[in-house]
């Protein structure tokens, strides 16, 4: 929740639209998203399984290895949703937040599917961009809910996670993740079905990624380094009013149900470089992709992990 103070200055300066600004207080859990972020070398990591008639599976698992540039450039301060409310002044009935708006472009190290396609694709091959806006809410917020996440993605989808954040010393905590379906056996070792997981779980992507336990890639990336504070925000569809539209060949053919996103951001130094200190922000996201009827048998359609993790550093301005 923002300072009263604060609150109140920026609702006497009226409705503000700027270049974001590295340390703007104005900007609470976002204070440190200004500018240009970039992946370190071979960090971002994707998976996801696509429908695709092959064989007996009818789908294939999809791995990329990924560099990623996300910039965060305009702060619209003071945005107004005007509102009413028994037994409180006019003036305060109003809620009020701050934006700032992203741009994320990803592009393909290499790629590699099970089974073998041909259209997993060759390096430099744009494979993902999104322009959004993270709000926080600065009063008036229902359940908790603080932050929010809006996205676009070019296949035809619109989100809105809504979420907390929290600030502490010290490291991420970072937790474990599976990106193995639901509503099938997930014995991998006896679940024919699952054989496009087990190829990779037996040979890890580019002799590291895992379907199994993605985030372990986020944890071996902190190795050396000391953590003197982390800002975690968590935005989740599930929450409030959150939820995903998705155009009418998406909710058909695989359809993007709902996303939970983690990221980290975190000022660190290098145990090989004590005196340098730098701004660094992780994630971890999985949208669950709903299509074929559940092999369990439970009601439904199996949910299929689509994993995203990246560790990324901030470029000098």
């Amino acid at each position: 929740m923002a300072d009263q103070k604060a609150l109140s200055v920026m609702k006497s300066a009226g409705r503000t639209l700027a270049p974001a600004q590295d340390g703007d207080a104005d900007l609470g859990p976002f204070a440190h998203l200004p500018g240009t972020w970039k992946s370190l070398p071979g960090r971002g990591w994707n998976m996801i399984a696509l429908p695709f008639e092959k064989g007996t599976f009818k789908y294939r698992l999809l791995m990329n290895q990924y560099n990623e540039t996300l910039k965060f450039s305009l702060v619209d301060k003071g945005v107004p949703n005007r509102g009413l409310a028994l037994g409180v002044p006019p003036d305060e009935a109003d809620q009020f937040l701050v934006a700032i708006d992203y741009e994320q472009t990803i592009e393909q190290i290499s790629a590699e599917d099970s089974p073998d396609s041909g259209l997993a694709g060759k390096p430099g091959l744009a494979i993902h961009h999104e322009p959004g806006l993270l709000l926080q809410m600065l009063n008036r917020t229902t359940d908790g809910l603080d932050i929010a996440r809006l996205a676009t993605i070019p296949h035809g989808d619109s989100v809105l996670a809504l979420g907390r954040w929290r600030a502490h010393a010290g490291a991420p905590s970072i937790p474990t993740i599976s990106g193995l379906p639901i509503g099938v056996s997930t014995d991998v070792d006896n679940n024919p079905y699952l054989a496009p997981y087990k190829h990779f779980i037996d040979q890890p992507f580019n002799g590291l990624f895992d379907p199994a336990a993605p985030n372990d890639l986020l944890e071996e990336a902190n190795k050396g380094l000391t953590f003197s504070d982390t800002t975690e925000l968590v935005f989740d569809t599930t929450l409030g009013t959150g939820g995903i539209v998705n155009i009418p060949f998406i909710v058909k053919q695989a359809n993007a149900a709902d996303m939970k996103s983690t990221f980290w951001i975190s000022e660190v130094t290098d145990e090989k470089h004590p005196g340098v200190v730098k701004r660094r922000l992780q994630y971890s996201q999985i949208v669950m992709l709903d299509f074929f009827p559940r092999r369990d048998g439970m009601p439904g359609l199996i949910r299929w992990p689509h994993v995203s993790i990246n560790t990324l550093e901030k470029v000098p301005a």
